[in-house]
């Protein structure tokens, strides 16, 4: 699963290197799903909001969650990102594509964003889960 940073954490990168502004980064990561993409601009995306879904609070630190970059400006997760098991059809049944990152719970900055490489419904009884590895954030 692909995905890159939105507008609002670019400028936060650019800010930071070039001396503008200092930047603490956040120190919970929240994943969100979606049925619709969400934009660079950070703005978009379908959540569902029924059957206990939340988005995923995770700390975000390189052991808990990232890989170091290598190069190429990618990095990955080094753990699984496990949401709570779906009490009803999350969207009604409608394939969930899409996920981003936000720096809070509800609302917030949408930091980065990208597409599921299958998209597939969350159905009632079912944890949705994006494995080790299989979500990449890349600057482009």
């Amino acid at each position: 699963m692909a995905g890159s940073l939105t507008n609002y954490w670019e400028d936060k990168i650019i800010n930071l290197f070039f001396g503008s502004t200092a930047h603490t980064p956040a120190a919970t990561m929240y994943f969100a799903l979606s049925s619709t993409d969400f934009t660079e601009a950070g703005t978009g995306g379908t959540e569902p909001s029924t059957g206990s879904y939340a988005r995923k609070d995770i700390a975000n630190t390189k052991a808990a969650l990232w890989t170091t970059c290598s190069g190429g400006g990618a990095i990955e997760n080094n753990a699984a990102i496990t949401f709570v098991t779906a009490t009803a059809d999350w969207l009604a049944g409608v394939n969930i594509g899409y996920w981003a990152i936000f720096d809070a719970l509800t609302a917030g900055n949408c930091l980065a964003y990208g597409s599921m490489t299958t998209a597939k419904p969350v159905l009632n009884g079912d944890t949705a889960t994006i494995a080790i590895g299989d979500l990449d954030i890349t600057i482009t």
